[in-house]
C-alpha cells in the first residue's frame, strides 16, 4: 500500500487570480471533482490582506490539498497528497487555464507506508555537536 504526494509549483501567474478568492475555491473544486477526492467539509481559506495572497487548506479523507499564493511573486504552491494512488492530473495544463501560469513544475513523491516495501535505504545520521566558542 502506498500514496503519493504532488508538490506544485507555478510560475508567471497572473496576480489578479492569485489574489482572488473564488478562482482559488474554483481551482480546488475542479482537483477534487476530477480526481473523485472527497472532503471532509469546507476548506479553510485565510487571505492576507497586505498582499492579498492566500492560503487554502481541504482536510481530505484521502489526506489534504493546500495551497499558498503569492500575487507579488506571480506564484503558487500547492501541496496534494493521497494515501491511495491516484492518476495524475493534468497540474500544467489545470494551472495554465485557472492562474495563468507560465511554468509549472511537479514533483511526486511516493509514501509508502511499511518500511519492509521501502526502496531506499534509510540512514540515521548523528546529531551534529555544538560549536564551541
Amino acid at each position: 500500500m502506498q500514496g503519493i504526494e504532488w508538490i506544485v509549483e507555478a510560475y508567471g501567474c497572473r496576480a489578479e487570480s492569485l489574489s482572488d478568492l473564488e478562482c482559488m475555491k474554483s481551482l480546488f473544486a475542479q482537483i477534487v471533482r476530477e480526481l473523485h477526492l472527497h472532503p471532509c467539509g469546507e476548506a479553510q481559506w485565510r487571505q492576507f490582506p497586505e498582499s492579498g495572497g492566500i492560503t487554502g487548506l481541504c482536510l481530505l479523507s484521502e489526506s489534504h490539498l493546500a495551497c499558498h499564493t503569492f500575487p507579488e511573486y506571480g506564484s503558487l504552491c500547492l501541496n496534494l497528497f493521497c494515501c491511495r494512488p491516484r492518476p495524475e492530473w493534468d497540474f500544467s495544463q489545470g494551472l495554465r487555464e485557472a492562474v495563468g501560469a507560465q511554468k509549472v513544475l511537479v514533483r511526486t513523491l511516493e509514501r509508502l507506508y511499511s518500511q519492509q516495501s521501502q526502496k531506499v535505504s534509510h540512514v540515521e545520521l548523528p546529531l551534529a555537536e555544538p560549536a564551541q566558542p
